[in-house]
């Protein structure tokens, strides 16, 4: 296995700290003196936006728009069951987007905002559309959503409205913390397996296939996310694990006291099991400069 190659090499060497979930990438082009006017407000607008709250749920307007806004709600919590030929696995997207992507753990709010953005993974600008089928192809190791449909319609109308108020073509979303170490430790993968039957096999199970897309989603096997995953990069993993877990005390380990050396063994560990490939994964970062921790070989090397 390539990646169980990688993590033995180890991986104590500076990785770029591009995480590209759904939680958005923001423009590499700093604006010029030509911007559009209403990227200008954006940039004045964003300098009093510290911190967001998104509307609630119950405050979603009546109406086709709200029917909507409620379906896309379902489906970013119950994404295997609402749409299963599009998933090919046991995951949803509040599996790692917690509370349909409003809380900390890999926040969604005003993702909608910053989108057409160019993507560095794809090598061209994408939509928001193009976003949320990347992880239907990836995390949920299904099928693209139809462009046009009902469903995809409805993820947008709900991203949306967990992003109101927040400017168009806003440059930074200071409430957003990306899920990631720059600087991995060389993984202890016995340790990694030790920690994670310590502190983690509870919720994900012994063998990582889970109890639940919610509860405890698939960390490896056939129901988890493929190689090709944002989550499939050690310091993605690491990065979300030393942040986020575990959700509460679990053997002895409590939220956000894991060191950068245990996330990092827990990382490679769950990272060293198989788990689905990704055919169309020699095509990432089509333009060079691909992350130092891609777990798989490239079309485009690296200079």
């Amino acid at each position: 296995m390539e990646l169980l190659a990688k993590l033995k090499k180890g991986y104590g060497i500076p990785v770029l700290a591009a995480a590209f979930l759904l939680s958005g990438c923001g423009s590499d082009n700093p604006a010029s003196s030509e911007e559009p006017q209403q990227n200008k407000t954006a940039t004045v607008e964003q300098t009093a936006m510290k911190t967001y709250e998104p509307p609630s749920m119950e405050k979603v307007p009546a109406g086709p728009l709200g029917e909507s806004i409620k379906l896309g709600y379902k489906l970013m919590n119950e994404t295997n069951t609402a749409v299963p030929n599009n998933v090919g696995n046991n995951l949803a997207c509040s599996s790692c987007h917690g509370t349909a992507g409003t809380d900390g753990t890999s926040p969604l709010t005003g993702v909608t905002a910053v989108y057409p953005t160019f993507n560095p993974r794809a090598g061209k600008v994408l939509t928001i559309e193009d976003r949320i089928n990347g992880c239907f192809k990836r995390s949920m190791n299904g099928h693209p959503l139809e462009a046009a449909s009902d469903e995809m319609r409805a993820m947008v109308a709900y991203l949306n409205y967990i992003s109101t108020n927040v400017p168009i073509g806003i440059k930074e979303r200071p409430w957003i913390i990306k899920n990631s170490l720059q600087t991995v430790p060389t993984p202890d993968l016995a340790n990694g397996e030790k920690l994670y039957q310590q502190s983690c096999s509870a919720c994900h199970g012994a063998d990582g296939s889970g109890t639940g897309p919610t509860s405890g989603p698939a960390l490896w096997g056939d129901k988890s996310f493929n190689i090709g995953a944002g989550m499939g990069r050690i310091s993605t993993t690491a990065g979300y694990i030393k942040r986020n877990m575990p959700l509460g005390e679990m053997g002895g380990v409590k939220q956000g006291s894991l060191t950068d050396q245990q996330a990092a063994d827990l990382a490679g560990f769950i990272l060293s099991k198989d788990r689905p490939d990704f055919a169309e994964k020699a095509n990432d970062w089509p333009l060079g400069n691909a992350p130092a921790d891609v777990p798989y070989e490239l079309k485009i090397k690296n200079q």
